[in-house]
């Protein structure tokens, strides 16, 4: 896991950067999901068995963290997500995402509370169990982002064979949560004072979210995997409808029409879909300044297209896409900007890297 290779690809004039290098800070991940960045120099990333770890960016040294929350690491599920709350300095309090068996025995999606003490987890508390239990842990989602005010968002998957439920607002089969850091539900939640409906949803007729992220203006985008084709891009507003399954533009996977329409009234168009899939793995903004070229665009990871896809929209909301770093040939699954503005990758699946990409003048 120590093992750092330096390579360098030469790009063709048409590319963003001329030439640029990778570097493999860390390799032989087991599954790794997620990341955040204590410091320009430590990370704190997840496996997905159930193993939550600290890595030294300078040299390669990781250490694992005790008294991590039993997962059902099985399917698309175990340990997902880890993000940092917004006043870790002070706090030290993280948040966990999760795939475990509820009292029933049914695989469902768990929202964690933590403190980080040294190598130790303590206070662990559950502030979120999702009402979509299912037989396997399939479409959990379980990506995290932080509203500006400082509530917490996460996505909550459709379960594959429970899709039609995305569009009624009593169980948390596609939709996307929003709650307090103690788990409590907001008061201007959109669905408080709606009959029959959970508190705590946010927006709704979502598929299988991958990207969720708030940028510095406020602004919710998210991603999501379509069936065959139908990958989406949205922008999130809370209460509406984004039209899981009752419109898409995918196909299901035996080339079955899932829905004839690809709109209606009362059901949110995206951004953006793409058709086939791309398989959006996770995104960030990236407003920093390491890579000029990128600055102010959306950087989609993708598993299927092995690739990031850089985004950004023309004044008219039409999409402007270009490949980048498909010379690595592998499965992105996660994306982040370091505090001093700094890209790293990681790569989807076993013997997993975590590579950082050197802008040209660096």
């Amino acid at each position: 896991m120590q093992a750092k290779d330096l390579f360098l690809f030469i790009l063709f004039s048409s590319s963003l950067f001329s030439n640029y290098k990778f570097e493999t800070v860390l390799s032989d991940l087991d599954d790794a999901w997620s990341l955040d960045f204590l410091n320009e120099e430590t990370i704190i990333f997840t496996e997905m068995p159930g193993k939550l770890k600290i890595a030294s960016l300078s040299d390669g040294a990781i250490t694992d963290i005790k008294n991590v929350p039993k997962v059902l690491y099985s399917s698309q599920g175990g340990l997902s997500e880890v993000i940092l709350d917004p006043n870790f300095s002070s706090n030290r309090t993280l948040y966990l995402s999760y795939s475990a068996k509820n009292t029933d025995g049914k695989a469902t999606l768990f929202l964690m509370s933590a403190k980080l003490n040294n190598d130790v987890l303590e206070d662990n508390k559950v502030i979120f169990e999702a009402k979509a239990p299912r037989r396997v842990p399939v479409h959990i989602a379980a990506k995290i982002a932080f509203l500006k005010d400082g509530t917490i968002l996460l996505a909550s998957g459709d379960g594959f064979d429970h899709r039609e439920k995305a569009q009624t607002l009593d169980n948390h089969f596609g939709k996307i949560i929003r709650i307090n850091k103690d788990g409590t539900i907001p008061a201007d939640n959109p669905f408080v004072d709606v009959s029959g409906a959970l508190p705590d949803i946010y927006s709704y007729g979502h598929r299988n979210m991958q990207g969720l992220i708030v940028t510095q203006s406020g602004e919710i985008y998210e991603h999501e995997h379509g069936p065959r084709g139908g990958d989406e891009m949205n922008l999130i507003e809370p209460s509406l409808n984004y039209g899981w399954p009752a419109i898409t533009y995918g196909i299901d996977y035996s080339g079955a029409v899932i829905s004839p329409f690809t709109e209606k009234n009362g059901m949110e168009q995206p951004l953006l879909h793409w058709t086939p899939s791309i398989a959006p793995s996770d995104m960030i903004f990236y407003d920093g300044n390491k890579y000029p070229k990128l600055k102010n665009s959306f950087l989609v990871t993708a598993l299927v297209s092995q690739d990031v896809k850089k985004v950004t929209f023309a004044a008219d909301g039409k999409d402007i896409q270009e490949s980048l770093f498909s010379e690595l040939n592998s499965r992105l699954r996660n994306i982040e900007a370091s505090p001093k503005g700094l890209i790293y990758l990681l790569t989807d699946g076993p013997k997993g890297k975590l590579i950082k990409v050197l802008p040209e003048e660096l």
